[in-house]
């Protein structure tokens, strides 16, 4: 009388079981466990088990990773949409800096000081020249993504507009009282504080988004115009709040 055969290969009798399942499995189908051997299939479903296991306990904010991102392109669009604003009421792509509204919502401390104080918000929706435009629009698109699915996306645009207002407020602070600032560049550089944090948070190596950020604040300092305080200011408060909200406790 023929004995048990293997489950992957009829052919095959064996006198050999799964562990964890029972079934009959030759040689070939089956691998060293902590107690006996199991079957590849078994051995597969556990692999997977982990992998969804520690996808719900990475989650950061523990909620469940998001879909595709919808925040990023709709900040993308509005950027997109004021800059094209800007250049129509100028006349001109590269000088669209000239358009009446950055008059009205460029920062300028001396103005918020004044009352202006919509320019600590509206400032960060203002590009000057299209590189300047596709410069942050590009970092907010490569940075954010991953950021948005694994913060949700009221806690990633809670990240974002909390990181332009901390560098606007720095800039505020500290800057110049009639220097004039404009441009997404706080709330990115928040992003990049974000993502390290986070990377931190999973235990993965920090490195990519450190040396981005190193790299990035080295040309705040070598290249002209462009404002320190307001990109320290937003790296500052974005890994701040970033970090208040991947290492509460899970029960908040």
């Amino acid at each position: 009388m023929a004995g048990p055969v293997c489950v992957r290969h009829p052919g095959r009798e064996t006198g050999v079981r799964c562990t964890r399942c029972d079934r009959p499995a030759c040689p070939a189908c089956l691998r060293e466990a902590s107690i006996g051997y199991q079957c590849v299939d078994c051995v597969a479903e556990d692999a997977r088990s982990r992998l969804r296991s520690r996808s719900r306990s990475s989650t950061i904010a523990w909620a469940p990773l998001v879909g595709p991102s919808l925040v990023i392109p709709a900040l993308i669009a509005i950027n997109v949409a004021v800059f094209v604003f800007t250049v129509v009421q100028a006349g001109s792509l590269s000088r669209n800096s000239d358009a009446p509204l950055f008059g009205q919502w460029a920062l300028q401390p001396a103005a918020v000081a004044h009352g202006a104080w919509w320019q600590l918000f509206t400032s960060g929706f203002l590009h000057i020249g299209p590189l300047h435009l596709a410069f942050n629009m590009i970092a907010l698109w490569v940075i954010g993504r991953e950021l948005e699915r694994v913060l949700g996306r009221v806690r990633f645009l809670v990240v974002y507009l909390v990181s332009l207002l901390g560098g606007s407020l720095v800039v505020y602070l500290f800057a110049n009282p009639m220097s004039d600032t404009a441009g997404a560049s706080g709330a990115v550089f928040g992003l990049m504080g974000g993502l390290a944090v986070v990377l931190m948070r999973l235990r993965l190596s920090p490195r990519p988004a450190l040396t981005i950020i190193v790299l990035n604040v080295i040309i705040s300092f070598v290249v002209p115009n462009i404002s320190i305080l307001g990109h320290l200011g937003g790296l500052a408060f974005g890994a701040a709040l970033t970090a208040a909200m991947v290492y509460s406790p899970k029960r908040r």
